[in-house]
Protein backbone atom coordinates (compact mmCIF):
# COMPACT_ATOMS: atom_id res chain seq x y z
CA UNK A 1 0.00 0.00 0.00
CA UNK A 2 1.20 3.63 -1.21
CA UNK A 3 0.29 6.28 1.24
CA UNK A 4 0.75 9.66 -0.62
CA UNK A 5 1.83 13.07 1.23
CA UNK A 6 0.95 16.31 0.44
CA UNK A 7 3.95 18.23 -0.07
CA UNK A 8 3.34 21.49 1.27
CA UNK A 9 5.35 24.51 0.80
CA UNK A 10 6.01 27.23 2.97
CA UNK A 11 3.65 30.36 2.72
CA UNK A 12 5.83 33.25 4.09
CA UNK A 13 3.14 36.41 4.45
CA UNK A 14 5.75 38.63 6.34
CA UNK A 15 9.54 37.99 6.49
CA UNK A 16 10.96 37.89 10.16
CA UNK A 17 13.36 40.37 9.19
CA UNK A 18 10.03 42.45 7.74
CA UNK A 19 8.50 41.80 11.06
CA UNK A 20 11.24 43.65 13.11
CA UNK A 21 11.78 46.38 10.34
CA UNK A 22 7.79 47.39 11.03
CA UNK A 23 8.02 46.85 14.79
CA UNK A 24 10.77 49.14 15.62
CA UNK A 25 11.69 52.45 13.61
CA UNK A 26 15.20 50.72 13.83
CA UNK A 27 15.45 47.24 14.43
CA UNK A 28 17.50 46.75 17.86
CA UNK A 29 20.38 44.09 18.53
CA UNK A 30 18.49 40.73 19.56
CA UNK A 31 18.78 39.69 23.27
CA UNK A 32 18.81 36.22 24.09
CA UNK A 33 16.60 34.29 26.84
CA UNK A 34 17.49 30.84 28.17
CA UNK A 35 14.54 28.73 28.81
CA UNK A 36 15.96 27.39 32.15
CA UNK A 37 13.99 24.69 33.93
CA UNK A 38 12.28 27.86 36.19
CA UNK A 39 11.40 28.98 32.28
CA UNK A 40 10.36 25.67 31.11
CA UNK A 41 8.15 25.10 33.79
CA UNK A 42 5.96 28.41 32.82
CA UNK A 43 6.41 27.44 29.46
CA UNK A 44 5.04 24.10 29.92
CA UNK A 45 1.74 25.66 31.50
CA UNK A 46 0.76 28.02 28.73
CA UNK A 47 1.67 25.19 26.06
CA UNK A 48 0.93 22.32 27.22
CA UNK A 49 4.49 20.87 26.53
CA UNK A 50 8.13 22.37 27.52
CA UNK A 51 9.59 24.57 24.41
CA UNK A 52 12.06 22.68 21.94
CA UNK A 53 14.69 24.91 22.11
CA UNK A 54 17.09 26.13 25.34
CA UNK A 55 17.26 29.79 24.48
CA UNK A 56 15.36 32.27 22.66
CA UNK A 57 16.27 35.79 20.64
CA UNK A 58 14.05 38.72 21.16
CA UNK A 59 14.13 42.53 20.43
CA UNK A 60 13.46 45.13 22.74
CA UNK A 61 13.17 48.90 22.25
CA UNK A 62 11.05 51.90 22.44
CA UNK A 63 8.75 50.14 25.69
CA UNK A 64 8.20 46.97 23.71
CA UNK A 65 9.51 43.51 22.94
CA UNK A 66 9.01 41.34 20.09
CA UNK A 67 8.72 37.43 19.69
CA UNK A 68 8.89 35.08 16.90
CA UNK A 69 8.04 31.16 17.71
CA UNK A 70 7.37 28.19 16.13
CA UNK A 71 4.12 25.98 17.07
CA UNK A 72 2.82 22.91 15.86
CA UNK A 73 -0.51 23.26 14.16
CA UNK A 74 -1.34 20.13 12.89
CA UNK A 75 1.56 18.48 11.34
CA UNK A 76 3.83 21.31 10.99
CA UNK A 77 5.06 24.53 12.47
CA UNK A 78 3.19 27.94 12.56
CA UNK A 79 5.77 30.48 12.79
CA UNK A 80 4.50 33.85 14.33
CA UNK A 81 5.52 37.07 15.44
CA UNK A 82 3.92 38.95 18.55
CA UNK A 83 5.17 42.32 20.13
CA UNK A 84 4.44 42.99 23.76
CA UNK A 85 4.14 46.09 25.33
CA UNK A 86 3.18 46.99 29.13
CA UNK A 87 2.42 43.06 29.26
CA UNK A 88 -0.28 43.13 26.72
CA UNK A 89 -0.28 42.16 22.90
CA UNK A 90 0.09 45.23 20.65
CA UNK A 91 0.33 43.05 17.64
CA UNK A 92 0.36 39.28 16.22
CA UNK A 93 1.16 38.22 12.70
CA UNK A 94 1.70 34.98 11.19
CA UNK A 95 4.76 34.92 9.34
CA UNK A 96 5.14 31.60 8.05
CA UNK A 97 2.52 28.91 7.72
CA UNK A 98 3.15 25.80 6.33
CA UNK A 99 -0.13 23.67 7.00
CA UNK A 100 -2.29 22.70 3.69
CA UNK A 101 -5.16 24.27 5.64
CA UNK A 102 -6.10 26.44 7.98
CA UNK A 103 -4.39 29.42 6.74
CA UNK A 104 -7.18 31.98 7.49
CA UNK A 105 -5.53 32.97 10.56
CA UNK A 106 -3.28 35.20 8.98
CA UNK A 107 -6.26 37.37 7.55
CA UNK A 108 -6.10 40.62 10.03
CA UNK A 109 -9.54 39.87 11.62
CA UNK A 110 -8.76 36.87 13.54
CA UNK A 111 -5.33 38.68 14.42
CA UNK A 112 -6.89 41.48 15.69
CA UNK A 113 -8.36 39.65 18.37
CA UNK A 114 -5.26 39.35 20.27
CA UNK A 115 -4.54 42.76 20.54
CA UNK A 116 -4.72 44.09 24.14
CA UNK A 117 -4.92 40.62 25.25
CA UNK A 118 -3.12 39.76 28.80
CA UNK A 119 -2.64 36.45 30.66
CA UNK A 120 -5.42 35.75 33.04
CA UNK A 121 -3.87 32.93 34.95
CA UNK A 122 -3.06 30.34 32.23
CA UNK A 123 -5.47 31.42 29.51
CA UNK A 124 -5.56 34.94 27.54
CA UNK A 125 -7.87 37.58 28.70
CA UNK A 126 -9.48 38.13 25.61
CA UNK A 127 -11.71 35.56 23.89
CA UNK A 128 -10.36 34.19 20.56
CA UNK A 129 -13.02 33.17 18.04
CA UNK A 130 -12.37 29.73 16.48
CA UNK A 131 -11.90 29.46 12.59
CA UNK A 132 -13.94 26.32 11.17
CA UNK A 133 -11.71 24.12 9.71
CA UNK A 134 -8.61 26.08 11.34
CA UNK A 135 -9.40 24.82 15.21
CA UNK A 136 -5.44 23.13 15.50
CA UNK A 137 -3.96 26.26 13.75
CA UNK A 138 -6.08 28.37 16.36
CA UNK A 139 -5.52 26.89 19.19
CA UNK A 140 -1.58 27.24 18.34
CA UNK A 141 -1.99 30.70 17.81
CA UNK A 142 -3.33 31.00 21.22
CA UNK A 143 -0.55 28.80 22.39
CA UNK A 144 1.81 31.25 21.24
CA UNK A 145 0.36 34.46 22.16
CA UNK A 146 0.04 32.96 25.83
CA UNK A 147 3.97 31.83 25.35
CA UNK A 148 4.69 35.46 24.43
CA UNK A 149 3.42 37.08 27.19
CA UNK A 150 5.09 34.86 29.82
CA UNK A 151 8.49 35.01 27.66
CA UNK A 152 7.66 38.56 28.41
CA UNK A 153 7.38 38.48 31.88
CA UNK A 154 10.44 36.21 32.31
CA UNK A 155 12.50 38.84 30.30
CA UNK A 156 11.57 41.94 32.13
Amino acid sequence: MTVLRCACADTVYLAPDDFLHQTFSETPQPSVLWLDQTAQTKLTTVLGHPYPQARLRYWRAQGKTAWMLDEIGKEYPITAGFVVSDNHIERAQVLIYRESRGDEIHLPAFLRQFIGSSLDGERLSNKIDGITGATLSVNAMQRMARAALVLNQLAQ
